[in-house]
């Protein structure tokens, strides 16, 4: 059996599975006939945003909740949105308080979502890092458990089911496509895929615009990265300067990043919705950018990607599905019909 960084192995996900059974698992893996046509190899879709939270957060928040020491009286986070509703999901399931901690560039559609599932939101600043400064207060003041949305085990054992169950699915899977933020996700499925299947290519994918993990692995340490708006909001945010689990393991795991742009995460999520019906976040489809970019090599057979939630902003989304331009922040990506 593999062995990542302090102690994540594929037994810690397979544990992980057995707590989010009949909860948190068996999302669908479906093909897109689009995509395979595209890249001449099937191209899977695992559709973590069939999620009840709506996103793939929940796996690693009910894994880390289900494992905090009894009598804990409350969790802290810091999220973009989708870690703070699991978080939240996962706590009221045990009826413990939760407080969110979210910068104002997070939103409205997802700060609404937490507090809807009984959490309480507290906006700081404008970057993951001011969020996470102040989760870090409340654990020192309150006395809540901090709960890391990347760089945690139980975290990354609970994101890590998702890789297990894609290679149950589909054992011929030759290459692993995911999002890539502060790489909870990514080191959870790399750890699995690797165990099982050594020789399977997994490979992060992020915008390329506040880029931290590929940043990170690029100077061979965690660098801090200027926040900016993006249609992918939900991979913003830093790695944490005193990393010590999801960058390791993605700087040993990975076979590479790759970095699309904002038009053409647009592009990818008009063809989501176009030509396979998936309303899904920016931060779902960069796989399919890079693949539609022609950013990554010519695979040598299935490919998966993870569509890795649907909480975002419908006026937004259906102005990118109009081919109408956004602004975001200071950047104007431009539009386009699809089809045109």
């Amino acid at each position: 059996m593999q062995q990542a960084k302090d102690g994540v192995t594929l037994a810690d996900i397979m544990a992980a599975q057995a707590v989010l059974r009949g909860v948190a698992d068996a999302t669908p893996l479906v093909p897109s006939p689009y995509m395979a046509a595209r890249c001449g190899q099937d191209f899977l879709l695992k559709l973590e945003n069939m999620q009840p939270i709506g996103a793939f957060k929940l796996r690693g928040a009910l894994n880390a909740v289900a494992n905090l020491p009894k009598g804990t009286a409350g969790v802290t986070c810091c999220s973009t949105g989708n870690h703070g509703r699991g978080v939240a999901y996962a706590a009221a399931q045990r009826g413990i308080r939760a407080v969110v901690c979210m910068s104002s560039l997070v939103p409205q559609a997802k700060v609404d979502g937490i507090r809807a599932l009984g959490a309480e939101v507290v906006i700081c600043g404008t970057s993951q890092d001011q969020a996470q400064a102040e989760s870090q207060r409340l654990v020192q003041a309150e006395g809540l458990v901090e709960i890391s949305p990347f760089d945690d085990p139980f975290v990354i054992a609970g994101q890590g089911t998702i890789g297990l169950e894609m290679l149950e699915a589909r054992p011929d899977l030759d290459t692993l496509l995911v999002p890539l933020s502060g790489g909870g996700l990514a080191a959870g499925v790399a750890v699995a895929a690797k165990a099982i299947k050594p020789g399977i290519e997994v490979i992060g994918v992020t915008m390329d615009r506040g880029a931290a993990m590929h940043l990170s692995i690029a100077a061979g340490h965690p660098v801090e990265v200027e926040e900016v708006p993006s249609l992918a909001d939900s991979l913003g945010g830093g790695i944490g300067m005193h990393n010590r689990l999801s960058y390791p393991i993605c700087r040993d795991l990975l076979d590479d990043t790759v970095l699309v742009t904002e038009e053409e995460i647009y592009h990818a999520m008009q063809v989501l919705f176009f030509e396979d019906r998936i309303v899904a976040e920016g931060a779902c489809v960069v796989g399919l950018a890079a693949t539609l970019a022609g950013k990554l090599p010519a695979p040598r057979g299935p490919v998966g990607t993870i569509i890795t939630g649907r909480n975002l902003d419908m006026q937004m989304f259906h102005r990118i599905m109009a081919g109408d331009d956004i602004q975001l922040g200071d950047t104007l990506v431009k539009g386009r019909r699809y089809g045109t």
